[in-house]
């Protein structure tokens, strides 16, 4: 009896590193650009504000990992990137937005755990900072197309 192989992509596992190496640079500088709209900008020591783009890269890492992963779960096939990658993206940088919407409105807020500043452009109706927002689209959709699957490259990306 012959035991099942998968028939998965070989680049999936390129892909998936190629993303998160984007996603960890992308969100380290748009944490850092992104300072002077929250108060710890002016509020916080450095060690602080160290800290918190440290923490908050980490998370947006992990963040974007569980989008993935939950894009790959609930749109993803056996040959993820080579197909279904559109249905994959877009469930993706919804996941991820979904979420970016319930943080800030938790951290901002319910729990205070950070602040908006007068500089932070906020969307009427749910409350939340455009910059997050962008992010969660701009960070994420570079990423996802800098693993996209492409025919001049015969998929060799």
């Amino acid at each position: 009896m012959e035991i099942p192989t998968c028939a998965a992509s070989p680049l999936w596992l390129r892909s998936l590193r190629r993303y998160l190496a984007l996603l960890a640079i992308g969100n380290l500088g748009w944490e850092a650009a992104q300072l002077p709209l929250y108060t710890l900008w002016r509020d916080g020591t450095t060690a602080e504000i160290a800290f918190a783009v440290a923490h908050c890269t980490a998370g947006d890492v992990l963040i974007g990992l569980t989008a993935l992963l939950g894009g790959l779960l609930a749109a993803g096939g056996d040959r993820w990137p080579g197909e279904r990658f559109g249905a994959v993206a877009l469930t993706t940088i919804g996941i991820g937005l979904g979420y970016t919407v319930y943080s800030e409105w938790l951290n901002t807020e319910v729990g205070g755990a950070w602040a908006y500043s007068n500089l932070m452009p906020i969307l009427p109706g749910i409350g939340t900072g455009l910059s997050p927002l962008a992010q969660w689209l701009v960070i994420p959709g570079i990423a996802l197309w800098w693993v996209r699957p492409t025919r001049e490259l015969g998929n060799a990306r």
